[in-house]
């Protein structure tokens, strides 16, 4: 499994397929209320998330390759800096290659260190920080001169910060401190890699309703992806593009899924997302869940 897999599916993790095991949206007569997702994450509480994904390509006329990863993510919330600093540390990475445990160069140094960033008030995404510790992590399980500069690449500081922002934005970008309502979609880029090159795509979020959940009422949006702009886009929609530079969007990538996050007090419940991208190089699957497991009540 290539580096990037196991990084950008950190705050996700694997199911089969999108079936929900949770209870149907509820019931609301005639048009419901709106539901304000307001950013407001429990103070110096750990939230324990566990994480898998699942990688396939399949190439015409070769057997399928499959890789997994899955691991556990810790996450604390502090108040700093007028906004809010976000510590997150990984836990027991497991990597499996066509059915078989494999060693894990990257999971060794995403155990080693801790991913900080620095939120605005309201959750905007402002900076990483101390993002080097990811490197010296790296120099800790494979010193400098053994032929490891790819995961040099991938874990230096300014990739670090340009994929760990994408992927925050991808989540939360439009959905935060507003109001939202049955139907509502918004919109944010992200990538998937394939054979090495990033294909980037819109990913839309349509507002399905509410569930309650063992951590609150929480709002649900259904995920899908669009591989290039509509005739006649909306506004929100191009701004959400032009924000992210304008990519170029590559054809042939869809994607289907599921957002539920709580509102009265932000926990991100659960995130479901299976992308297809098909290209010359073969057909590429990335199934990755991310679920909320615990969140520890009583202060450090």
């Amino acid at each position: 499994m290539r580096t990037g897999l196991l990084w950008s599916c950190l705050l996700l993790l694997l199911a089969a397929g999108c079936k929900s095991r949770y209870p149907p949206l509820n019931p609301a007569p005639g048009l419901p209320p709106p539901v304000r997702l307001d950013f407001k994450p429990p103070v110096d509480r750990l939230l324990t998330e566990s994480v898998r994904a699942t990688r396939t390509l399949q190439r015409e006329g070769r057997p399928e390759v499959r890789d997994e990863a899955a691991f556990t993510t810790e996450t604390r919330f502090t108040p700093s800096d007028g906004g809010w600093r976000v510590a997150q540390a990984v836990r027991t990475p497991r990597q499996v290659h066509d059915g078989h445990d494999v060693p894990s160069v990257s999971g060794a140094v995403l155990e080693r260190f801790t991913l900080r960033m620095q939120l605005a008030a309201d959750g905007t995404f402002v900076k990483l920080v101390g993002p080097e510790a990811a490197q010296e992590a790296l120099r800790q399980v494979a010193p400098e001169g053994t032929g490891v500069p790819e995961m040099e690449r991938f874990f230096s500081p300014e990739a670090l910060e340009i994929r760990t922002r994408r992927e925050w934005e991808a989540k939360y970008a439009g959905l935060l401190q507003r109001n939202l309502v049955e139907g509502q979609r918004t919109w944010a880029v992200d990538s998937v890699d394939v054979n090495g090159e990033e294909r980037a795509f819109l990913l839309e979020r349509t507002v399905q309703g509410t569930r309650l959940t063992t951590f609150g009422d929480a709002v649900v949006l259904t995920l899908k992806c669009l591989d290039a702009l509509p005739p006649k886009a909306p506004a929100e929609l191009k701004a959400a593009w032009a924000e992210a530079g304008s990519p170029e969007l590559s054809k042939g990538v869809t994607c289907e899924g599921e957002q539920v996050v709580t509102w009265s007090r932000f926990i991100p419940v659960r995130r479901l997302l299976k992308v297809k991208a098909v290209g010359a190089g073969g057909t590429l699957t990335l199934t990755t869940e991310s679920q909320a497991e615990a969140l520890q009540e009583e202060g450090p």
